[in-house]
């Protein structure tokens, strides 16, 4: 018998109510509405794609959850101690946010370093709360260095509500890593892993204390395992959601082992914004044992200042890639310029380890043993020399940063594709410098003005061509192609650097 057409409509709104009403409890419940609409309206399910892959992360929170805890920092406010400088609070939004957060207020920073000027004088004052974790039964903690800078006394909490006060070891601005050390025994601890062996793609949680919330997880993948951001490490970035309090915490993976430590997110607004880096829990344990030992790090040191080897660069000089570190200034007395090392050299090797940046070789050298002799592997005038330098300590922040030459107004227009006109180098001079060739610059235009040079630079090499004089200069710039790229060895004051000039 054929249904009735009415009927049959009715029932279907009803069933469609029905299916409505389910499905909203459902929803309001954590379900959904596709899950339970098609058997409410008699209908066929359609087989969903098996769910495979995705990790459960409770065996493992409960397996790492106890060895991570949170710091919590206090710092007594002396007579007429004020707040804290702009300085000393760029230095903090650079640390952990990465250098991207544009200049805050004071007020507005994200961690305040000095309470108000009514807090109590003499009194200890909580000043900032981060993470860290258990790396031995007896007590040694791993944290960010900038999570207890400046701090008069630390404190330790446990997931089991335990609370320390505990000893600093040490601390290293350069790396962001310190060493803590309480009182116990037989307390969780976490499993170091190897962190040379991460993967982009893989799963890791990081668990710490954001906005001082203890004992919060989240999870995500290695977006890059070696992201060059500092001058001593390269740091492994993440997906995982890391907000101020995760500092200190560790990175995990999927075998409960710490990879690193959180220390930095990049962001344009003060929190995630889907980018976080961690420190490699090698490098890590590297300055524990230093600082456990010493109380301090040790690096070395050769005495050179170096910049980017650009494709143009490397063309014009003979390399066949982009890589290694141009030597842009020597320190005089200093173990390069003892070995041999000179301006505009291309440090190719350090120890036999291919540069493949600039700062790959910071890294390496102040690596390396204090006092040993190393091997330097450089690239001059076409071709590979070998250069045994000796290896001396790192004085604290002891660098010098080059200048980019900025353009001065021309006086007069010259005659070459460059852009340049040029004057003899006095003999007096040439001594003072140390030099045995070079021309000096009269007036920048062009391509040369845009590349920033300007009147009293010294063009010591044009491409591969060592500079004697200013006829010679004259004929050479006359040869040179005006549809290629030319590269110019500049100095300006004690900095010698490369400079590429597009016609």
């Amino acid at each position: 018998m054929r249904p009735d057409p009415m009927t049959a409509r009715v029932t279907f709104m009803k069933n469609m109510r029905l299916a409505c009403r389910d499905a909203l409890a459902v929803f309001l419940m954590g379900g959904a509405c596709a899950m339970v609409a098609p058997a409410v309206l008699g209908l066929t399910p359609v087989a969903s794609a098996a769910v495979a892959g995705l990790p459960d992360f409770s065996e493992l929170i409960e397996k790492v959850g106890p060895a991570v805890v949170n710091i919590r920092t206090t710092e007594r406010i002396k007579q007429g101690q004020g707040g804290p400088s702009d300085e000393e609070v760029q230095e903090f939004l650079r640390r952990f946010f990465g250098g991207v957060v544009p200049s805050v207020p004071r007020q507005q920073g994200p961690r305040p370093r000095r309470p108000a000027p009514s807090a109590p004088q003499d009194q200890p004052v909580q000043r900032g709360v981060g993470s860290g974790f258990i790396i031995s039964g007896d007590g040694y903690v791993l944290t960010n260095a900038h999570v207890v800078d400046g701090a008069d006394e630390v404190y330790v909490t446990l997931t089991d509500n335990r609370e320390f006060k505990a000893s600093l070891l040490g601390a290293d601005a350069r790396t962001d890593v310190a060493l803590l050390k309480i009182d116990g025994a037989g307390l969780p601890r976490l499993t170091l892993g190897d962190s040379g062996k991460v993967r982009a793609g893989e799963w890791v949680i990081a668990i710490g204390s954001p906005f001082n919330l203890e004992n919060t997880v989240t999870a995500g993948i290695i977006s890059a395992k070696s992201r060059d951001t500092g001058d001593y490490l390269a740091l492994i970035q993440s997906d995982v959601a890391v907000n101020p309090g995760n500092s200190g915490g560790p990175l995990i993976n999927m075998r409960g082992e710490v990879i690193g430590i959180n220390s930095q997110i990049a962001t344009l607004s003060g929190g995630y914004n889907g980018i976080s880096f961690a420190v490699p829990i090698a490098e890590a344990i590297r300055v524990a044992n230093q600082l456990k030992t010493f109380g301090k790090v040790t690096r070395g040191r050769i005495g050179v200042q170096v910049g980017e080897v650009s494709k143009e660069i490397a063309e014009s000089l003979g390399l066949k890639n982009a890589q290694g570190a141009q030597v842009s200034l020597v320190e005089p007395g200093g173990p390069a310029e003892r070995g041999g090392i000179k301006p505009g050299d291309i440090i190719l090797k350090f120890n036999g380890v291919a540069i493949e940046r600039s700062s790959d070789l910071p890294r390496l050298v102040g690596g390396a043993t204090v006092g040993a002799r190393a091997t330097v592997t450089i690239w001059r005038k076409g071709a590979q020399q070998d250069i045994p330098v000796t290896v001396v300590e790192l004085e604290a922040d002891k660098s010098a940063a080059a200048a980019r030459p900025k353009a001065a107004p021309p006086e007069r227009q010259p005659g070459n594709v460059l852009g340049l006109t040029v004057s003899e180098l006095s003999a007096r001079r040439k001594s003072e410098l140390g030099l045995s060739s070079g021309v000096v610059v009269d007036t920048s235009t062009g391509a040369a003005a845009r590349a920033g040079l300007q009147q009293g630079d010294l063009i010591l090499q044009v491409n591969t061509i060592e500079i004697r004089g200013g006829r010679q200069f004259e004929a050479v710039a006359a040869q040179l192609d005006p549809r290629k790229p030319v590269v110019l060895l500049v100095r300006r004051g004690d900095v010698t650097q490369y400079v590429a000039l597009h016609h």
